[in-house]
């Protein structure tokens, strides 16, 4: 079944259309972004049970005008009459400019948005709808994985089950543009902490896609498997500092894509001379059998879509080919400063944040090796397994990757040995110059945000495969 338009933006357009009419007369471009978004987020603990609206719910609109080699923008959450928003708009963006004018304040001159003219509805496929269980069903579902948990084993000491239903709905607007979208994603989440003597541990797993109640299946699949790794965990030590033949699992690998190489090509991060990528284009990067993406239209994910936040059509972005920096990814200013197309990676926190560039689905491309062969190739290293944190420093190429679990390697063989955490540190192209093997299938993880530095936060989903490579550990 196809996800429904917004019924409340589709009773704006009119309105919004008119006032992109009207606001044309005194300036040369006119967009309009209007959002309509409901989350709602589930929790049931062994103490607590909890419905309430998830972060990314909102209702508003924002309004993107041309001013003397200035884009200035005004948000809003009220419809009013055409003449009225315009005037109200139209007040808004002249008095900032004067102010900003009035006070020298610094204004990046930019060249008029050159749209082409398009009119289209996008709506994407749900497998089972929001619909088809109550809100106490879902509940009851939560509440059964959770009482599985503690039951798993006597060590469980506590248990959560979430689950998180976003429904996004946004209408683009302009002189020569009408885009319409929907889409639906879902995630959900199990957590456990397990204690033994002492000794207290925790661990999670999440899952997230592109459609509706479907995912809660995979809570099903997941439960055990993280009690197990929580277990796993009770007596680990520090794996002891040094360089090591390493195997990221899938979710590791996705980390490292949007860690190592990730926010360093965002290009408003060139635009400000803060990534030392801006220097590497065209150049080698990464081994040869390395290849990345990211995109909204690159893979079918959570962080899909048909069109970004500034009306560009999504795409599919091959930002390291075969070991070469290719190219970044871009919003529509920074692409317009730099000279290269936008990428459709545009996007806002809400419709009252400015737009930057940001990651949608980030990853590695598969490979023609197996996961056996890369263990059979070490003989002392570790298998890193369970995404912690991360974060990166893109104007020196720093990275630090920390993983819940090293699983010892030696002698080609899995000792069973685990140590947690791990932290992978290092300079991005020697970490990916080292990658010698690649697998084959593809695993996405998109449970989580993205921050642009310490706010911002937008749904992101990064993955890949094994990967087989050199770095520090700590």
């Amino acid at each position: 079944m196809k996800n429904k338009l917004s019924q409340f933006l589709v009773d704006a357009k009119e309105c919004l259309l008119k006032t992109v009419d009207l606001l044309s007369k005194d300036f040369d471009y006119v967009s309009i972004l209007a959002t309509d978004t409901d989350s709602t987020n589930y929790m049931v603990s062994k103490s607590i049970t909890r419905v309430g609206e998830g972060m990314d719910s909102e209702r508003g609109f924002v309004a993107r005008v041309y001013n003397n080699d200035y884009y200035g923008e005004v948000s809003f959450d009220k419809i009013q009459s055409p003449e009225e928003l315009s005037k109200k708009i139209k007040k808004e963006i002249t008095e900032n400019y004067n102010f900003y004018k009035k006070n020298n304040f610094s204004m990046r001159k930019y060249s008029l948005i050159d749209e082409e003219e398009f009119v289209k509805d996008f709506s994407s496929d749900l497998e089972i709808s929001l619909d088809d269980m109550s809100v106490q069903e879902k509940i009851n579902y939560l509440t059964e994985i959770k009482d599985k948990m503690l039951k798993e084993s006597d060590l469980v000491v506590s248990a959560r089950a979430m689950y998180i239903e976003t429904e996004v709905r946004k209408l683009f607007v302009s002189k020569k543009m009408c885009l319409n979208q929907a889409y639906t994603f879902t995630s959900v989440m199990a957590e456990a902490d397990v204690q033994k003597d002492d000794d207290f541990r925790y661990d999670y797993k999440g899952v997230s896609r592109l459609g509706g109640l479907e995912v809660l299946k995979e809570l099903d699949k997941i439960y055990k498997e993280v009690v197990h790794n929580a277990i796993e965990l009770l007596g680990s030590e520090l794996v002891k500092p040094g360089y090591y033949d390493l195997i990221s699992a899938p979710d590791i690998t996705g980390l490292l894509a949007h860690e190592a190489f990730g926010h360093g090509v965002e290009m408003d991060m060139f635009v400000k001379d803060r990534a030392l990528a801006k220097d590497y284009v065209n150049k080698r990067v990464a081994s040869d059998i390395t290849t990345m993406h990211d995109g909204a239209t690159a893979i079918g994910e959570c962080s899909s879509y048909s069109f970004d936040d500034e009306g560009t059509l999504a795409s599919d972005t091959v930002i390291i080919e075969n070991g070469i920096l290719r190219r970044g990814m871009a919003d529509k200013l920074s692409a317009m400063s730099l000279g290269v197309k936008p990428t459709g990676n545009g996007k806002r926190e809400s419709f009252r944040r400015k737009a930057y560039t940001r990651m949608t689905n980030t990853f590695f491309e598969g490979g023609k090796d197996s996961v056996d062969d890369m263990i059979r190739s070490i003989d002392y290293g570790f298998l890193l397994d369970g995404m912690n944190n991360g974060m990166e420093d893109p104007k020196n190429w720093g990275i630090q990757c920390t993983a819940m679990k090293a699983r010892e390697i030696k002698d080609g063989k899995l000792t069973g040995k685990v140590f947690s955490p791990a932290t992978l540190t290092g300079y991005v192209p020697d970490v990916l110059e080292s990658i010698s093997m690649v697998s084959g299938e593809i695993e996405m993880n998109g449970a989580g945000y993205c921050g642009k530095g310490y706010k911002e936060w937008v749904k992101t989903s990064t993955g890949g495969s094994y990967l087989k490579f050199k770095g520090r550990l700590s």
